[in-house]
């Protein structure tokens, strides 16, 4: 059977890794300006909190994760309000210097101690595969994800043979266990909150299945067993866009994929992407690209 969220991860293809150690004491907060990337940080000892924008501020607490899969702008500060905010760029190198990275006091005990990171995704397409996804994901007491964070903490400082391979497996299986775990009604928008209700779930995996089908709203919400209106409302709540809208990009990031791999001819690309004939497909890849397939493939 098809699973929708690692073909997403899939073809976003993560990878080069950096983790850093970062602590807190006292009076202390920094501002990060927007990144784009996907960053994570998860809690090792104490607590602190994080204001993302756009989203409500939440307490960070020994065991938390959180997952950025495209970093805006946020500020994360102690529970004493600090008079200034230290203003950090996330493109410098800070992340890969070595040691840990201390706000506030300098001396003493820490109150929070944190890893976080960023990674690369290296697809061409990220920026619509990001866009299925939930804004920000914050999973709390999950064991696995915990595990997983330290490995990829021992594996960035290390350097074994094969540590940049090893680094983007962990990853991709990052990214699909925090976006999983984080999934049901409570979810932010996006594929994954589609994929927690069973319903929709039968719905997206068809589309993902059978790219090539003329789907219509009515035939999908067969699948979904619900009748169109409530299909349409309940897939729109859940994923962040109308069905439609999900599937067309879908196939895009479909079509891209196999345009880079410069195998298949132009008619062949559009019927397994669900379009009648060649002139077709091109009007839609040209009007959402920028350029008709033939010359974005040559530049891939």
């Amino acid at each position: 059977m098809t699973d929708p969220l690692s073909e997403v991860i899939s073809l976003l293809r993560p990878g080069t890794v950096f983790s850093k150690g970062i602590s807190g004491a006292g009076r202390w907060g920094v501002r990060y300006s927007a990144f784009g990337q996907p960053s994570f940080c998860a809690v090792l000892e104490g607590a602190c909190m994080l204001a993302v924008d756009g989203h409500e501020p939440i307490t960070l607490e020994v065991g938390d994760f959180v997952l950025l899969p495209a970093t805006p702008g946020f500020t994360m500060t102690g529970f004493e309000p600090p008079a200034t905010l230290k203003k950090m760029d996330p493109h410098a190198s800070a992340l890969q210097q070595q040691g840990e990275l201390r706000h506030g006091r300098q001396g003493g005990p820490p109150d929070v101690r944190l890893l976080g990171g960023y990674f690369v995704f290296e697809s061409p397409d990220a920026a619509l595969l990001v866009s299925l996804l939930p804004q920000l994901v914050h999973v709390r007491g999950q064991a696995r994800l915990s595990a997983l964070v330290q490995l990829v903490g021992d594996e960035a400082r290390e350097q074994r043979a094969g540590r940049d391979l090893v680094l983007t497996r962990l990853a991709e299986v990052l990214l699909i266990e925090a976006l999983r775990s984080s999934s049901g009604t409570a979810a932010a928008p996006g594929l994954v909150r589609g994929l927690g209700d069973a319903r929709l779930a039968a719905a997206i995996r068809q589309m993902h299945e059978k790219p090539s089908q003329p789907w219509t709203v009515e035939q999908l919400a067969g699948e979904a067993a619900l009748s169109r209106s409530a299909f349409f409302e309940r897939f729109s709540r859940a994923v962040g866009v109308a069905p439609m809208e999900y599937l067309f990009a879908w196939r895009m990031a479909l079509a891209k994929k196999l345009l880079r791999g410069g195998e298949l001819a132009l008619a062949e690309i559009a019927e397994r992407v669900g379009y009648s004939s060649a002139s077709t497909f091109s009007t839609a890849f040209s009007r959402h690209v920028g350029q008709p397939p033939a010359r974005y493939a040559r530049g891939a």
